[in-house]
């Protein structure tokens, strides 16, 4: 290994501000205080966008985030809600609506893990996972989806009447033994959105599939935090670094843009290659 990649701590080239493409667009980003759902936040507000952030019990971290994007000349929110309640997903999307005028943008981000043996995996494990990662993409997509309807297509702000980004794992893809629930809730997502994308383009309504590889996250900091456990990563990553949650919210505002206006129902993975199943790249 060679460059940043070689330490744990070492991150991605710089590669500038993130154009303003997205202004005058309102955009609501569940799991939004930290990880990966922060740095959406901050790309969507580098980028022009107003933001409400989601979060579910850190109203600190979120409210944090929020004047960060205020500072940068944008209106943000916060707003609590666990997104696998029905009632609560309707709520956060009507105070959002009525605080930022509409929500141009969605992006489904609250996630969890709760890992075991497959045989000794609870069925509270099973149906927390399912119903935060699957089914409340599910609920949040369609409180939001009614807006885009009702509005429709303001050719000012956006050539879409809404886009859908709705956050996956490479585990949609590749099996994961020992999390067997999570797996699950990403293929699940995997189909989710393809469905809803069939069904709402006639309505100029796109829906997407971010699939993030190994990204610098709490959630993961036993993989990237000690130089061993980031070389044995390595060995799954062909370009030989760690992603940053940067590098998500990146890709992320390029998606909610009238630039990728032709791409919908399909998957996009950030991940470094992981898709290209290293293992294979010697004695195939």
């Amino acid at each position: 290994m060679s460059g940043n990649s070689t330490h744990p701590r070492g991150g991605p080239p710089y590669v500038g501000r993130i154009p303003e493409i997205l202004t005058g667009q309102k955009a609501l980003v569940t799991g939004g205080s930290t990880g990966i759902g922060a740095a959406c936040v901050r790309a969507l507000a580098e980028a022009g966008a107003d933001v409400a952030i989601n979060y579910r019990s850190d109203p600190s971290s979120a409210e944090s985030l929020a004047e960060d994007v205020r500072s940068l000349g944008r209106a943000a929110m916060t707003v609590q809600a666990d997104v696998s309640s029905e009632e609560q997903v309707e709520s956060m999307v009507s105070e959002a609506v009525d605080r930022l005028g509409t929500i141009d943008i969605l992006v489904n981000n609250a996630g969890l893990q709760a890992d075991a043996p497959f045989e000794e995996m609870t069925l509270d494990q099973w149906r927390r996972v399912i119903d935060v990662n699957l089914t409340g993409q599910f609920l949040c997509t369609r409180a939001v989806v009614r807006e885009f309807k009702r509005r429709g297509v303001v050719p000012e702000v956006s050539c879409a009447a809404g886009k859908i980004i709705n956050m996956s794992s490479v585990h949609d893809a590749i099996p994961w033994a020992g999390h067997v629930n999570y797996a699950a809730s990403k293929g699940g997502v995997q189909m989710f959105t393809k469905s809803i994308a069939q069904e709402l383009a006639p309505r100029k309504i796109r829906a997407i599939i971010l699939s993030p590889g190994a990204i610098r996250t709490n959630i993961n900091r036993p993989a990237w935090e000690s130089q061993e456990a980031y070389d044995d990563l390595m060995k799954l990553v062909p370009l030989d670094r760690i992603g940053e949650p940067s590098d998500i919210g990146r890709v992320l505002v390029w998606l909610a843009s009238d630039f990728s206006d032709y791409i919908s129902g399909t998957t996009i993975y950030v991940d470094g290659g992981m898709m290209l199943y290293p293992g294979f790249a010697e004695g195939g």
